[in-house]
């Protein structure tokens, strides 16, 4: 596996090359079928229509695909061991969901701006985050993950859907600025109920903004089946809001990557803003928290362990003779080490101090604030030393 320096695995840079000036993508209208090009089974399937957009990925590069969903993977099961073991408050598995997320992350150019949900731990693997910032926020020693401009991704937004508007208002400043980068916004089907997405396609429709709406249908709002919240497919609900969309299969690597950059190009050339569909499952729970037995039937967990998206790249893999033993050892290797610098990571860092509530409150000095932390150290100091209570940076 090559890096360029950027990141682990090449992350901020595609994977590979956009496709000629030439290569164009019609896209088709509402009720169309499922983008898919690797079965279940393993078999590369042609679509005349997407295969020119993914024909300069390599064997090499599918191979790191490969590596990219397996580590993925591998942070997502050792995330779970760490709440179960006390060292996290909570984790949103993403099980059964790395094809999506490493298909369009490795999509995205360094200057494009992701604007995620919570769960998409995936995507910022792709973008080059530090290990150690996925897990901060759930362990509650930070407010927030990572500095967003240090990898051009915003930090995971809790507030279901509320990402797509500043994905939206992100794009509108690319526009203004006459620049060709795109704003990418990820979420579940269960946020396509929210006014907040709703609203993001209106003034995206509206003003034509480079945006790609990005939603994970995992079949699952918590405990509610998204067959309950829409009867049409999700992606044909874009056409309401004179957005074209694409509905792919989730569990496609290579599928995935396709239509994202579809999309992505369409907003670089000024086509505006893309709805794409990708059709995933979630194997795991909504959350640590979460007990999924008590609304999911097991033979419909059964039934999309079959459709797995990394069983399927190693299959495909395997029938082009690329699954050596030696790959499938460094592709452990990585994974191993990324589980330790995680685990090291989380159970290794500092915890916040009393005063570090001030910090990065305000850009610049704010005498209200100075205020407040004047008062907070004087009653501190009343049960003691106050200089326990600064970290070593300073509250300020």
């Amino acid at each position: 596996m090559s890096t360029d320096g950027t990141g682990q695995n090449g992350a901020n840079t595609p994977i590979a090359g956009s496709p000629g000036a030439d290569a164009r993508a019609e896209i088709p209208g509402p009720g169309r079928g499922l983008v898919q090009l690797i079965t279940p089974s393993g078999e590369r399937v042609s679509h005349p229509e997407f295969d020119p957009w993914v024909q300069d990925v390599t064997d090499e590069q599918l191979s790191s695909l490969f590596e990219d969903m397996t580590v993925v993977r591998r942070i997502d099961v050792e995330a779970t061991a760490l709440q179960r073991q006390g060292e996290l408050a909570l984790w949103p598995p993403l099980l059964g969901q790395e094809a999506a997320q490493v298909g369009s992350g490795r999509s995205l150019r360094a200057d494009d701006f992701v604007f995620s949900s919570y769960r998409e731990n995936g995507v910022a693997y792709c973008r080059g985050v530090d290990l150690t910032d996925i897990v901060r926020v759930w362990r509650g020693n930070a407010s927030s993950g990572w500095d967003p401009y240090s990898i051009n991704m915003a930090t995971p937004q809790i507030i279901i859907g509320a990402q797509t508007l500043h994905a939206t208002g992100y794009a509108m400043g690319i526009q203004n600025d006459g620049a060709d980068s795109v704003a990418v916004t990820y979420f579940g089907d269960g946020a396509t109920s929210e006014g907040d997405v709703n609203e993001a396609m209106v003034f995206a429709a509206s003003f034509q903004v480079p945006v790609v709406f990005f939603c994970t249908n995992n079949h699952w709002a918590i405990s509610e089946p998204v067959r309950l919240q829409s009867h049409i497919q999700l992606a044909d609900r874009a056409a309401g809001f004179g957005i074209p969309s694409l509905r792919v299969d989730g569990n496609d690597v290579l599928a995935v990557m396709a239509a994202t950059r579809v999309a992505l190009d369409r907003a670089r050339r000024g086509g505006g803003p893309t709805f794409v569909e990708a059709v995933s499952y979630r194997m795991g729970p909504h959350t640590t928290a979460d007990d999924p037995t008590r609304y999911r039937d097991a033979n419909e967990l059964e039934d999309w362990a079959a459709k797995d998206p990394i069983s399927r790249v190693e299959a495909l893999l395997d029938r082009k003779g690329l699954l050596t033993a030696a790959l499938k050892q460094q592709v452990k290797n990585k994974a191993d080490a990324v589980a330790r610098e995680i685990r090291t990571g989380c159970t290794t860092m500092p915890e916040p101090q009393p005063l570090d509530v001030f910090k990065h409150v305000y850009s610049t000095p704010n005498s209200w604030l100075d205020r407040q932390q004047d008062h907070y150290t004087r009653y501190l100091a009343s049960f003691g030393d106050p200089a326990e209570a600064v970290s070593e940076e300073g509250a300020r």
